[in-house]
């Protein structure tokens, strides 16, 4: 895997929806670094993209309740374990499960295993509640997918939340997550 600044010089093979992250990345000023791979479908291949851009790849994690009124994107760091009791008494909302792959594709335009913050910004109607654990916030960088899982963005935090997230016109609810029963 190698690193590149920006985005790729040919969209040759790449889906809109990656290319659309890239565009809008680049028009809010936002650099980042990129590195392509493999689908990252194991915990060994993740830990090895981690390695490559010196970053954490954050755990995003598409919810909703039981009766589907209400969504949810969780950002956490990959290494911790999600319970979902844990999360359910934080935000009052029971019965908290993973929304089905049609959800995540009418409401971010991503499919499984692409799960990430940059979904938002396809997100018009605000249907989807960010929620991020504070230890997401505590690093100076930040990864995630470009909305494919074929590739890894390294990004400042700061960018992240403080230019990226007003331009996609989504708040964010800080949640502590320990992992724990």
């Amino acid at each position: 895997m190698e690193l590149y600044n920006g985005r790729p010089e040919s969209t040759e093979g790449r889906l809109e929806r990656e290319i659309r992250v890239y565009d809008f990345l680049d028009k809010l000023g936002i650099k980042y670094v990129r590195t392509d791979h493999e689908p990252a479908d194991t915990m060994e291949h993740c830990n090895e993209i981690d390695r490559v851009l010196e970053v954490l790849i954050c755990k995003n994690l598409f919810l909703c309740n039981r009766q589907k009124t209400n969504y949810y994107l969780l950002m956490m760091p990959g290494d911790k374990k999600f319970k979902t009791k844990e999360l359910s008494a934080q935000i009052n909302s029971a019965r908290l499960s993973f929304a089905d792959s049609d959800d995540m594709l009418r409401y971010l335009d991503i499919e499984p295993g692409a799960v990430s913050i940059m979904g938002l910004m396809n997100d018009k109607d605000n249907v989807v509640k960010l929620l991020v654990d504070e230890d997401v916030l505590k690093g100076e960088y930040l990864g995630c997918h470009p909305c494919v899982n074929t590739s890894s963005l390294k990004l400042k935090t700061k960018d992240v939340f403080e230019t990226y997230l007003p331009a996609v016109h989504h708040d964010m609810q800080i949640v502590k997550l320990v992992g724990e029963d």
